[in-house]
């Protein structure tokens, strides 16, 4: 927390580089009514993170058109995802209270702004967790995450030699931009970051096009899986299930899924979509043996690939945690570390967790002397794979239903943070709602949060429930 105040307050002082085209540092409309909030003095319900482990569900107002490519969307489907916990916990740096959170939503087009012409009121669309400008160097090449105007903090481009594209509810740390858990949300060059949905796919498969299928299918194919190989993957969340499918579509001959503690459920609910995984229990191991021994009994001279679902904020060890909790690293190595000495030399290993910025205690001997090569997948360019993957869900190739096992209202957020952030069992992706229904437990997987403006659930999705009474 203290880390992140300090951000601020360099980021305020230094002042950003200038580069960015579309404004900068709007995470709310209420940070400047006459600006940025409807002139009708419409408000909306939204999430916002107000401190370290904590968020709350506000009333603010609606959003405007305040650029000529700009689209306001009315949301009618949103999520959670691990990613989100990085938020809540204040491992991601610059966040100010009362942002509004939230990078993955769907919904319909509401008003656009006079440039917008590809785009018309009513339209079904679902948004890139990334804001790109379209027009850039990697923009181009559908490298929309790396796109080099629409981010222009000066802390993030020092500490890794450049910016990622600005981020939809993801601190002032990539553009501060109000996110997509609110009824409503403002999409800057609306007519690039937003996809149209046909009639034939429903939200619930649509929403997710949006970050986990095209962070999940990056991982895979940029680290390179093909036919025959053995793939070890860290972390059975919404990203480490997709990349399983994924994984096995892109020729993985096995694919060996680990995780434990409280996420330990996570490996039967994956292996029960995709009989073919073999699972790892980091937590129930026998005496001795480590999950590099266990993998290397499994398979000889271990994987052939390993792809980083999880994150660096999670320690396992004391060193680590200590390390963590008193700022002497950002993140840890022991995942990283587990993945390089459990592949055969020169294999692959991937990573798609996130990673804030350093840490300690890297086994770069491993690396080096085995010719293991580490990539890192970066945040992963949605417009590079969103079109594919929208037509491999029409053509039922892929299943991203078989992630999702809630729905709830967007009146219960501050609820399903706390579940998700415990790995309440059976919570793996969800979506969200906002209407008024009976209380019911939770149990929870991946979840379709739904607002007022949502569709009844599509034929073979989950009934609502409430997670509060």
């Amino acid at each position: 927390m203290a880390l992140s105040q300090a951000a601020n307050l360099g980021e305020k002082v230094m002042g950003h580089t200038g580069d960015a085209i579309t404004e900068q540092n709007m995470t709310n409309p209420a940070r400047d009514r006459q600006k940025y909030a409807d002139p009708s003095g419409a408000t909306m319900k939204a999430l916002t993170w107000n401190g370290k482990n904590s968020v709350k569900l506000v009333e603010c107002p609606k959003p405007k058109v305040i650029e000529p490519t700009d689209v306001i969307v009315k949301v009618t489907g949103s999520t959670i995802c691990g990613s989100d916990l990085h938020l809540l916990h204040g491992a991601i740096i610059e966040l100010q209270k009362g942002d509004i959170l939230g990078h993955e939503f769907c919904g319909v087009v509401e008003s656009t702004g006079p440039e917008v012409k590809n785009l018309k009121a009513g339209q079904r669309v679902v948004a890139s967790f990334q804001i790109a400008c379209g027009n850039c160097m990697y923009c181009k090449q559908k490298l929309s995450s790396q796109c080099e105007k629409t981010n222009d903090n000066t802390i993030e481009n020092a500490m890794y030699g450049g910016r990622t594209a600005g981020m939809f509810g993801y601190s002032h740390f990539t553009g501060g931009f109000a996110g997509g858990q609110a009824e409503f949300v403002r999409v800057p060059y609306g007519s690039v970051n937003l996809l149209p949905l046909p009639d034939d796919v429903p939200d619930e498969q649509g929403l997710y096009l949006s970050d986990v299928l095209c962070t999940s299918w990056h991982c895979v194919v940029d680290t390179g899986v093909k036919d025959g190989d053995v793939v070890a993957i860290w972390g059975a969340g919404p990203i480490g299930q997709m990349a399983t499918e994924f994984a096995f579509i892109n020729g993985a001959s096995r694919v060996i899924l680990i995780d434990g503690g409280a996420g330990a459920w996570r490996l039967d609910f994956v292996k029960s979509k995709f009989p073919k995984t073999e699972t790892l229990n980091f937590t129930d191991l026998p005496k001795g043996e480590s999950v590099t021994s266990q993998l290397k009994n499994m398979v000889h001279g271990g994987p052939d690939v390993a792809l980083e679902c999880v994150a660096g904020e999670y320690a396992k060890g004391w060193a680590h945690y200590f390390e963590l909790l008193l700022g002497a690293e950002t993140d840890t190595s022991e995942i990283i570390n587990e993945m390089i000495t459990s592949v055969k030399s020169f294999g692959r290993c991937g990573v798609t967790g996130v990673y804030a910025g350093f840490c300690n205690h890297f086994n770069i001997g491993s690396l080096m002397e085995r010719g293991v090569r580490l990539i890192g997948n970066g945040q992963a360019p949605v417009h590079l794979y969103w079109e594919k993957l929208l037509k491999y869900i029409q053509e039922g190739k892929i299943h991203p239903l078989s992630m999702l096992s809630h729905r709830v209202l967007i009146d219960d957020m501050e609820e399903l943070y706390d579940a998700y952030n415990r790995r309440e069992e059976n919570v793996q992706k969800v979506g969200l709602e906002v209407v008024k229904i009976s209380v019911h437990p939770v149990n929870i997987a991946q979840v379709f949060v739904a607002t007022a403006a949502s569709a009844p659930p599509a034929s073979g999705t989950p009934e609502l429930k409430r997670l509060k009474a």
